[in-house]
C-alpha cells in the first residue's frame, strides 16, 4: 500500500469524522470500491493509522481551527468537491464543517439524524446558493429511505395536507448514535402543525401500522423527517413513529415527569459514560442480517390517501449505501446549490438505486 500524506496528496472527497463508527464503514467501503477519500478526524493517531492501513490520504483538523477546516477542505480534487461529514452528534459538528465548504465552495453532505442541525442548514440556503454550494445533511438512513418515500406518497397526492410516515427496524445504536440521543433525551417529542415544529411529550400518541408482516404498534418520535419531509413536500402537517418495544414505549411515557432530570448535566454525563464503555457498535453479522422498514402514507381534506411501504438492508449497512450513492451523484455533477433534502436533490427514486431497497404501493 502506498504511504498516505498528511499534505499535497489530494483525494475524490473529504470524509469527515473517518474514525468514528459510520465513519469508518464509509471509508472501507469506499476504499473498496476504488474511490480515493481524503480521510480526515480530529485525533491524529487514528486517522493516520487507517489512512495508512488503506492506502489513502488524511487530513488531521480540528473543529475549532477554520485554518485547519480549510486546509483539509482544499484536499479535495475534481470538478465537484464535496465534503461527507460522518462526525457526529452533528450539533457540534455541522456548522464548522459546512462553514469551511461555504469559504470554499464545496458541496456539505452529512448523515446527521437531528431536527436542529436540518433546520439550521435549511436557513443558510440562500447563503449557499450565492456561494453555488450545495447542503445536503441526512444521507443516510437518517433520512434517504423515510424521505424518500414521503416524496413519492405526495407525488401521488398532490392534494395532500397530512403526512404519516413510520420506521420499523432500529437495532443496536452506534456510540455516536446514542450519545446524540442522550444529548436530545431532555427535548420530548416532536411533531409539525401547519409547517411549525411543535414540541410534544414523549411517546405522545400510539397507532397500529403494517409493514408488510401484520399490524405494529408505533409510537411518535422526533426523527429528522419532522423537519426534512417539509422542506421536500411541502406537507404542512407530519408526524413521524418509530416501532419501539412496549417496555421502551412505557418508559417514554414515564420520562415524561423526568425531562429536566434527563436533560441535566449530571445524569447526561452519567449515560454518556456507559455507552463509551460498551461496544462501538452492531457488529458485521448483525449488519448483515438486519433489516429496516418504512411506511408512509399522504392524505388530504377529501378523504384522498396514498400510503406506500418500504424494504431495506439494516440501518448502518443502509446508510454506507445511500451515503455513498450521494457522493457518487455529486461527483458526477448533479448537486443543486442551496439547502436540499434527499429526495429534493435527486428525486423521490434515489433509495430504489441502492442495492437490497424495494417500494411497494398500497
Amino acid at each position: 500500500m502506498p504511504e498516505p500524506t498528511d499534505a499535497g496528496e489530494r483525494g475524490d472527497f473529504l470524509l469527515y469524522g473517518a474514525t468514528g463508527y459510520t465513519g469508518e464503514l464509509v471509508a472501507r467501503r469506499a476504499a473498496g470500491a476504488g474511490m480515493r477519500p481524503v480521510l480526515a478526524g480530529r485525533a491524529a493517531a487514528p486517522v493516520a493509522a487507517l489512512a495508512r492501513e488503506l492506502g489513502l490520504p488524511h487530513r488531521v483538523a480540528v473543529l475549532d481551527d477554520p485554518r485547519a477546516l480549510d486546509a483539509a477542505v482544499e484536499a479535495v480534487a475534481g470538478a465537484h468537491p464535496l465534503v461527507l461529514n460522518c462526525a457526529g452528534p452533528f450539533a457540534h459538528t455541522a456548522r464548522q464543517v459546512a462553514d469551511a465548504c461555504l469559504r470554499g465552495g464545496v458541496h456539505y453532505l452529512d448523515v446527521t439524524g437531528e431536527m436542529a442541525v436540518f433546520e439550521s442548514l435549511a436557513a443558510r440556503t440562500a447563503e449557499a446558493e450565492r456561494a453555488g454550494v450545495m447542503l445536503l445533511p441526512g444521507v443516510g438512513f437518517d433520512v434517504v429511505p423515510s424521505d424518500c418515500l414521503a416524496a413519492h406518497v405526495a407525488r401521488r397526492l398532490p392534494s395532500a395536507t397530512h403526512l404519516v410516515i413510520a420506521i420499523q427496524g432500529i437495532g443496536r445504536l452506534s456510540r455516536g448514535t446514542a450519545l446524540t440521543s442522550i444529548e436530545n433525551a431532555g427535548g420530548g417529542g416532536a411533531v409539525r402543525r401547519d409547517g411549525r415544529i411543535v414540541r410534544v411529550s414523549p411517546a405522545w400518541k400510539t397507532r397500529s401500522v403494517d409493514f408488510g408482516d401484520g399490524p405494529r404498534r408505533v409510537t411518535t418520535m422526533p426523527w429528522g423527517d419532522v423537519s426534512t419531509a417539509y422542506h421536500s413536500t411541502g406537507i404542512p402537517n407530519v408526524e413521524v413513529y418509530m416501532a419501539i418495544p412496549a417496555a421502551a414505549r412505557r418508559a417514554l411515557r414515564a420520562s415524561r415527569i423526568a425531562l429536566p432530570l434527563l436533560a441535566s448535566r449530571p445524569v447526561q454525563r452519567w449515560l454518556a459514560a456507559r455507552v463509551r464503555r460498551g461496544p462501538a457498535g452492531p457488529t458485521a453479522e448483525q449488519r448483515a442480517r438486519g433489516h429496516s422498514h418504512f411506511w408512509a402514507e399522504a392524505s388530504d381534506a377529501r378523504g384522498g390517501r396514498a400510503a406506500a411501504r418500504l424494504h431495506a438492508p439494516e440501518g448502518y449497512e443502509l446508510t454506507v449505501r445511500t451515503a455513498l450513492e450521494c457522493v457518487w451523484r455529486v461527483l458526477r455533477g448533479e448537486a443543486r446549490p442551496g439547502f436540499q433534502t434527499p429526495s429534493r436533490a435527486f428525486g423521490p427514486d434515489l433509495v430504489l438505486a441502492v442495492d437490497g431497497v424495494r417500494r411497494e404501493d398500497l
